[in-house]
């Protein structure tokens, strides 16, 4: 017997915003709400659903899973999903392999990394 993966859930306070971000951030949209309690995203550039599930009280500190996106132009992405509200979490790797560590609206981190290198 086999998995698929089939979507990424993101624990979060504010659902509706938190989707709506991201929807924007990958060209996909919000395709279900459930009263702003649990919202997926799915479509753009997406291979799998991302889903948004509002909570109490998010666990602190470091996401333990986390979104590996590509770019064709790493430094152009970056420097949109900044203006866009991400924060710069730190730019990692060398010459041979470059990615950057940023994080959404809500403190979630993600990477993204030239597509090129991939």
């Amino acid at each position: 017997m086999a998995m698929t993966l089939s979507m990424v859930t993101f624990d979060t306070t504010d659902a509706d915003s938190l989707a709506t971000w991201w929807a924007e951030q990958t060209g996909g949209e919000v395709v279900e709400r459930n009263d702003g309690w649990f919202v997926m995203v799915a479509g753009g550039s997406l291979p799998v659903l991302l889903a948004f599930q509002k909570i109490e009280d998010p666990t602190p500190g470091k996401n333990r899973i986390h979104l590996d996106l590509t770019a064709e132009d790493l430094d152009a992405e970056v420097d949109r999903l900044l203006g866009a509200g991400a924060t710069l979490v730190a730019r990692r790797g060398d010459e041979s392999f470059r990615w950057v560590t940023l994080a959404d609206p809500q403190g979630n981190q993600f990477c993204v990394a030239a597509a090129d290198h991939v």
